[in-house]
């Protein structure tokens, strides 16, 4: 490796070898409140779609940059087989607090890799501004304030447990979104922050495989699996027909084109996860308040409206709970990681593969 590049020699690996030491110890010498017994559940071809989209279709989808490509892959896979684990232990420490029982199963494992996405959304939009170390440090940091946020609003506000996971793009979006903005932006003429038809190619494909295994994601934790997937399935459909139409009507010459909205908004945001994921999230919540309140309301025949004035208080006190801890969490972990003990990465090394991986094929750049 050049010498021009930073070496992560006497951090990344120790303080990956720290991490997995603890986690080993949780697994060996068990947690006080976890059950040794497993929970029975049938769900593991649900939680093989949910892994193949995380490792497949954000990988993917994170291919975005024409010099990004082993990082966005590479990064992604480390994080979430690291945050999987971080979640676990993160919930097993809630569990204790609060005093209560935990079964080990696919149903612990299936909280954890969903928990595990919103960091692969905040991933998104720092896309090629944060080194491995910084990534470590975002995740853990992360996963423990989704979690927290998650107690909050099943505790104290009494959403319902799968609802409160479902809340994970719009954490993940918006933490991201505060995190990247404590970030030096990139000079106007860097030639690394664009993209090309090969690897725009690439994020095509990994949005497809999103979406064929979004229906999974969302009824994983779902009482009524069937009706998830139906109800899932329909919307993506309307959705994707709604976004060619949205895109040919949006350009000047009548074409479909791709990631057409940061310029307008002036976000930092590599990937674009604030209308792919952020926008999403936000219009969901909505429609969960006003669907639980016709639900609600049907079922009472409308007569009692300070129930369904009740209701929708907890909802959308869960919403703004939700995206406040995201953003103020956010703000903060940006000013965490860009302390000098963990190297942020200078803005002329922005997006960069040569900066982590060896490439002894090349003798210049590439």
């Amino acid at each position: 490796m050049p010498s021009r590049y930073l070496s992560f020699r006497c951090s990344v690996p120790w303080l990956i070898l720290l991490l997995q030491a603890l986690l080993l110890a949780r697994s060996y010498f068990g947690f006080p409140g976890v059950s040794d017994t497993y929970s029975s559940s049938d769900s593991y071809p649900e939680l093989q779609d949910v892994t193949h989209m995380v490792i497949f279709g954000f990988g993917f989808f994170l291919m975005v940059l024409r010099r990004y490509g082993f990082s966005s892959t590479g990064f992604n896979f480390f994080l979430v087989v690291l945050g999987v684990q971080c979640s676990m232990l993160a919930e097993d420490v809630l569990v204790f607090i609060r005093g209560q029982q935990n079964q080990v199963g696919m149903e612990s494992l299936a909280k954890a890799v969903v928990s595990t996405t919103a960091v692969v959304i905040s991933t998104g939009a720092v896309l090629g501004k944060a080194n491995p170390v910084q990534l470590i440090v975002m995740t853990l940091v992360e996963l423990i304030f989704f979690h927290v946020s998650r107690c909050i609003n099943r505790t104290l506000l009494e959403v319902p447990e799968p609802l409160t996971v479902m809340h994970v793009h719009l954490f993940g979006a918006y933490f991201g979104l505060a995190l990247t903005s404590r970030f030096p932006e990139p000079p106007p003429g860097l030639d690394k922050n664009r993209s090309t038809p090969k690897s725009e190619l690439f994020s095509v494909l990994g949005t497809v495989f999103v979406w064929v295994f979004w229906p999974s994601f969302n009824s994983i934790l779902a009482d009524s699996k069937k009706k998830a997937v139906l109800n899932t399935y329909l919307a993506l459909a309307v959705s994707a027909v709604a976004a060619f139409m949205l895109s040919a009507l949006t350009s000047k010459d009548g074409k479909f084109r791709m990631r057409c909205f940061n310029p307008a908004l002036k976000l930092q945001d590599t990937s674009g996860v604030h209308f792919t994921f952020g926008l999403p999230a936000v219009l969901g919540a909505v429609a969960a308040v006003v669907l639980r309140v016709v639900e609600d309301g049907t079922a009472t025949q409308w007569n009692d409206l300070s129930s369904l004035g009740y209701t929708a208080f907890y909802y959308i006190g869960a919403f703004c709970q939700t995206i406040s801890t995201a953003l103020i969490t956010g703000l903060i972990t940006g000013l965490i990681l860009n302390i000098k003990l963990l190297k942020a990465v200078h803005v002329s090394k922005y997006f960069d593969d040569q900066f982590y991986w060896e490439f002894p094929h090349l003798s210049v750049g590439f």
